[in-house]
């Protein structure tokens, strides 16, 4: 008998394949409005040492949730898990393990998020072929960092990544200061 789904995947989605995109993908059946909550991922968690040692298949379907904590699929994949990257995508996380719409998605078009809004680590690292024109034509667990993203990105991503995020921000935001008072006390 077959398993039922563990994940939460929104009866307005549905997982078709997408060889373009490591063979499936989720695509809209309807129209789906900004916020409206799409997939909930479940999963065992475990920590960097153990997940470096899993094959690379579960690997790809591994997403992290906190600071050296990742969510693994602990059996064979579900439709919720086929979550693509797009660079320009147009649904984001909200909390953890949460996928909402960041805007307005239509009927017949694929769901994706950008990695960056979760991946804090080199683990599952890529070229990407997504064909946005913002293309950056790698995914790699330092994207979170650019900050071109925050703002673009703001409140969409993974909490753990957020703090990062606002870290390096007082951090940039007190880093003049220290230069000036360098400069002066230096005269």
């Amino acid at each position: 008998m077959a398993r039922p789904p563990q994940s939460y995947l929104s009866p307005k989605l549905e997982a078709r394949r997408h060889p373009g995109k490591g063979g499936k993908g989720i695509f809209a059946l309807t129209d789906v409005e900004p916020g409206e909550l799409l997939v909930v991922w479940d999963g065992m968690i475990v920590p960097y040492e153990r997940l470096i040692l899993l094959p690379a298949a579960v690997q790809s379907h591994t997403v992290q949730v906190e600071e050296g904590l990742y969510q693994v699929l602990d059996r064979s994949s579900e439709p919720a898990d086929y979550v693509n990257h797009s660079c320009n995508p147009n649904a984001g996380m909200n909390g953890q393990i949460a996928v909402v719409a960041m805007r307005g998605i239509h009927a017949g078009e694929e769901v994706c998020i950008d990695y960056a809004m979760v991946d804090g680590s080199p683990y599952d690292q890529f070229e990407c072929h997504c064909g946005e024109p913002e293309c950056r034509k790698a995914v790699t667990g330092e994207d979170w960092a650019r900050p071109e993203l925050w703002e673009r990105y703001r409140g969409y991503f993974s909490p753990y990544l957020q703090r990062r995020i606002e870290t390096l921000q007082v951090q940039k935001a007190l880093r003049p200061r220290r230069v000036a008072r360098h400069a002066r006390a230096s005269r």
